[in-house]
């Protein structure tokens, strides 16, 4: 009888986090944030100790399961909609390599050492530092990557300038721009910083995704 038990909590339990997993939403385990992995944590322990003392009564898991499902939806809510929630929750990407320089400030700040940095490099295939345009370590604790496109001058990868109508001060010094110049175009323009989406910078143009197109 204990045996049917234990089979039949574990059934239960792998469709009932199935279907949790699915309402959080798509995500790859090696992109999970902080929050996503003490949330998959939690619930795998409270899956555990269920199955475990199959006796108690399977809401005492049940419960606690559906409120962490309930704060994963409420902090995507909040971090879609506020900029300042979403960098305090997940932090936000890193620079860690500018322009073939190392900027060994960050490295310390987050804690990645030369030798991981050297091995992302290696397993790229990159010899030469000054072949790295830039280098972001992001939430995920991933590193990406850019190269030096040589056939051009700079590469053409888009640089975010407006992230949910907050200016990206890091982007602009990377590209050598100030705020009057952001804002002057957006004058021009007649833009309102608070109606733009996101707005991003490629071969030497600016691209602006307002709040209402999105909402067609």
């Amino acid at each position: 009888m204990d045996l049917i038990l234990v089979i039949l909590r574990t059934v239960f339990f792998y469709i009932f986090v199935l279907i949790i997993f699915r309402i959080m939403g798509k995500r790859e385990v090696g992109q999970l944030s902080i929050q996503d992995l003490v949330v998959s944590l939690l619930i795998a322990e409270l899956v555990a100790i269920s199955i475990e003392n199959y006796k108690d009564s399977m809401l005492l898991t049940v419960i606690p399961i559906i409120i962490l499902l309930f704060f994963e939806l409420s902090v995507g809510f909040l971090s879609l909609k506020f900029n300042k929630f979403r960098n305090l929750m997940d932090g936000k990407p890193s620079l860690i390599i500018n322009k073939g320089i190392i900027n060994y400030k960050e490295m310390l700040k987050q804690r990645y050492n030369l030798d991981d940095l050297l091995l992302e490099l290696r397993n790229n295939g990159i010899k030469n530092l000054k072949d790295v345009e830039y280098a972001i370590l992001e939430n995920s604790g991933k590193l990406n990557i850019f190269k030096y496109d040589f056939i051009v001058s700079r590469t053409t990868n888009p640089f975010p300038l407006i992230l949910d109508g907050v200016i990206q001060k890091d982007t602009l010094e990377y590209i050598e721009k100030d705020e009057k110049w952001l804002n002057d175009y957006l004058d021009k323009n007649k833009l309102d910083i608070n109606e733009v989406f996101y707005a991003f910078y490629k071969n030497s143009k600016i691209y602006v995704i307002k709040r209402n197109e999105i909402l067609r």
